[in-house]
């Protein structure tokens, strides 16, 4: 007959509890795994296998009991931790967001928006389109095997039970969501600039020949030319993303370090 004690059971939760709920907090922010069209059914138990695999490569557990105040405060912060690496990777898709909706602007495509499912409200198209172009991208370059990679050996740089996280690190987030502005407009630029001289020159060409009807030509024109340098930068747009990528995927892993205080 095989008995289980209490101090063995409790030993056993720890060794899941803990981990789980930073893979599953960090599964939930994180982009493509914790997209809204994949059912929380899925997502559970892929932190939950995720839990079970890397099990045996983690440090000791901490000899606090999971029922505490003690042990409620390192699950909260195992979600924290979590929570601020998924969003680390979100700035990254966040940034052709905001191309999109940079160059959207511009070509006068602004009203051509519809309805988010996962951000639960209005995205203009182009914004749409590069946010799903980006993700296909990630999938291509096996992105979310290295991300998976990187979250699994967080548990040896920022173990369970570290005893405080560094402000730092979230100072470092913060100052890093800063990539969206400027990584996103590096890659609208192009289009933007490009776009503002067509405009300009519809503003001259008005005010030289007022009969000149911008609104039935300048639109039109700004359209066309627009979709014409979508066609161009679709040609660099792969080696954009990798570094893109490759820039979010070292930040996470110096995020980590930061959190450490290593």
């Amino acid at each position: 007959m095989v008995e289980v004690t209490f101090d063995q059971l409790q030993t056993w939760l720890a060794m899941f509890l803990w981990p789980f709920a930073r893979i599953a907090a960090f599964i939930a922010a994180a982009p493509l795994l914790g997209h809204s069209s994949v059912p929380n059914q899925a997502k559970i138990g892929l932190a939950a296998l995720m839990t079970v695999v890397i099990g045996a490569t983690m440090p000791p557990m901490p000899e606090v009991p999971v029922m505490s105040w003690s042990g409620v405060g390192i699950l909260a912060e195992q979600v924290l931790i979590g929570t601020a690496m998924g969003l680390a990777m979100q700035v990254i898709f966040s940034v052709v967001q905001a191309a999109g909706e940079f160059i959207g602007f511009q070509m006068g495509l602004a009203f051509a928006t519809f309805f988010a499912p996962d951000t639960g409200a209005n995205t203009m198209i182009l914004s749409r389109l590069f946010h799903m172009l980006a993700m296909l991208m990630f999938l291509a370059l096996n992105g979310h095997l290295i991300m998976v990679e990187i979250v699994a050996g967080t548990f040896a740089t920022l173990p369970v039970g570290v005893g405080g996280l560094q402000a730092g690190g979230f100072e470092l987030l913060v100052r890093f969501t800063g990539t969206i502005f400027v990584s996103g407009l590096l890659l609208a630029l192009p289009l933007v600039a490009a776009l503002l001289v067509i405009n300009l020159s519809m503003g001259i060409l008005n005010r030289a020949a007022p009969q000149f009807t911008v609104f039935s030509v300048g639109f039109p024109m700004s359209l066309t030319a627009g979709i014409f340098l979508l066609t161009v930068l679709m040609n660099d747009l792969g080696r954009f993303l990798q570094g893109l990528f490759s820039q979010g995927l070292q930040f996470l892993q110096a995020l980590v370090l930061a959190l450490a205080g290593a």
